[in-house]
């Protein structure tokens, strides 16, 4: 597998420092159209059993943050159902590849969650399809860059919530029904809750939203022995970032002002995601975890 995340390596020098040229695709984007490519740990993630016999649901993750969330995730031994968009079937199918290449049970679940009642058929349907669930991911995101308030449509400010933040809440609400005491919920949240942007008025409102509700619901849930978390991500280079999620004039900068000096690669966020789902964080409720290429956050 060459460098894989157990390689001592300098993660300034990990990924190079890419320069996006200035690109658009429809919302809500594909890794196979991104140029340049992602890394979501396809030839390098190395499990090591850390999830043997899990079941999980991963909301978005037919590509960026979600994929490598899934690819890592069946490499370290869990079963997986993937929810994503309709229109991003052809990146959906590559991750479901790689998930039955690692030997896991894969469960692709199209739908849009902007619909409660979609949200909660696919809690059923996935906890149907895997035989159970108890490693919830809530990381589908919705994000569209405008310049002015007045620019700001109702219509977008609705559907950025309801995509972020309100299906978290259907979703999470409607897999209490299978989750038992050991299980675990994660939420995607961002560097955005703490450092808004002024282009992402809405999409950053959802993400401190997120990060309030995740703390909650963890508090609430502790006692049943279901662990609530979030991860929160710097700028990480995915789809997202070119179907209006940055203005386009800025995507050859994106993610250099970082310490770091560059944008993350999906790979680099999933040892979070595992570290939160796996027991080894079994005293670790309600905390916002950041991988944001070392910008100071809370």
């Amino acid at each position: 597998m060459g460098q894989d995340q157990y390689t001592f390596q300098d993660p300034v020098k990990r990924y190079p420092s890419i320069e996006p040229p200035k690109q658009d695709q429809p919302e809500p984007g594909l890794d196979k159209e991104l140029v340049p490519q992602t890394d979501r740990g396809e030839d390098s993630y190395r499990g090591t059993g850390r999830l043997e016999g899990r079941k999980a649901l991963i909301t978005g993750s037919d590509s960026g943050i979600g994929a490598a969330v899934a690819i890592a995730f069946a490499r370290e031994g869990a079963d997986v159902a993937m929810s994503y968009l309709p229109e991003e079937e052809e990146d959906a199918k590559v991750v479901a590849e790689l998930i039955e290449k690692a030997g896991r049970k894969v469960v692709q679940l199209p739908g849009d969650l902007t619909d409660a009642a979609t949200c909660r058929q696919v809690v059923q349907q996935a906890a149907d399809g895997l035989g159970g669930l108890d490693i919830l991911v809530n990381n589908a995101g919705r994000q569209i860059a405008v310049e002015k308030l007045e620019d700001l449509s109702d219509e977008q400010f609705d559907r950025t919530f309801k995509t972020n933040i309100y299906a978290f809440f259907w979703i999470a609400k409607a897999a209490l029904a299978h989750l038992q005491p050991g299980s675990s919920i994660i939420n995607t949240t961002s560097i955005q809750a703490y450092m808004p942007s002024p282009t992402l008025l809405d999409y950053a409102a959802t993400k401190g939203a997120i990060n309030n509700f995740t703390k909650g619901l963890a508090q609430q849930l502790a006692p049943r022995g279901i662990r609530v978390n979030a991860v929160a991500p710097g700028p990480f280079w995915t789809p997202l970032q070119v179907s209006d999620g940055q203005p386009k004039e800025k995507l050859p900068e994106f993610g250099k002002s970082t310490p770091i000096g560059r944008a993350g690669q999906p790979t680099e966020l999933a040892p979070a995601y595992v570290f939160l789902a796996s027991s080894e964080s079994s005293y670790v409720m309600g905390e916002t975890l950041n991988v944001n290429g070392g910008m100071p956050s809370p």
